[in-house]
């Protein structure tokens, strides 16, 4: 019990993250975010490979990857365009981005869940 302590004791923070700064052209950049704000616009809250699928059907040239997409999610997310809401599903957790006016009433499921409604009989 003793060694538990000293070791939580001697663990550093973690160190915060300092803000991103995106290196494209900033005309390419308002492009690229206004791009995936119509989409999570248009279709509600998505995960980020529902999202990346949305972004390769557009065809926009100025992603280059999907880790790139997720980097401008991110910076998004800094500058309070978008937010991430997590959708618990039983065990699972989802995380999606949505723009801030959606309603969070909106929910997904993950394929194969069934949700069984219980009555309460009182007799």
């Amino acid at each position: 019990m003793l060694a538990t302590a000293i070791r939580y004791i001697a663990k550093k923070p973690k160190p915060k993250m300092k803000p991103i700064e995106l290196k494209s052209p900033p005309e390419q950049t308002q492009t690229i975010t206004r791009v995936i704000f119509d989409i999570l616009k248009e279709h509600g809250p998505l995960t980020i490979a529902d999202t990346w699928e949305h972004v390769k059907e557009v065809g926009l040239k100025g992603l280059t990857s999907k880790r790139h997409m997720k980097i401008v999610l991110r910076w998004m997310r800094e500058r309070q365009k978008l937010k991430l809401i997590c959708n618990h599903v039983g065990p699972h957790k989802q995380f999606l981005y949505t723009t801030w006016f959606t309603k969070p009433g909106i929910t997904k499921t993950r394929p194969g869940t069934r949700h069984f409604k219980t009555k309460l009989i009182i007799t």
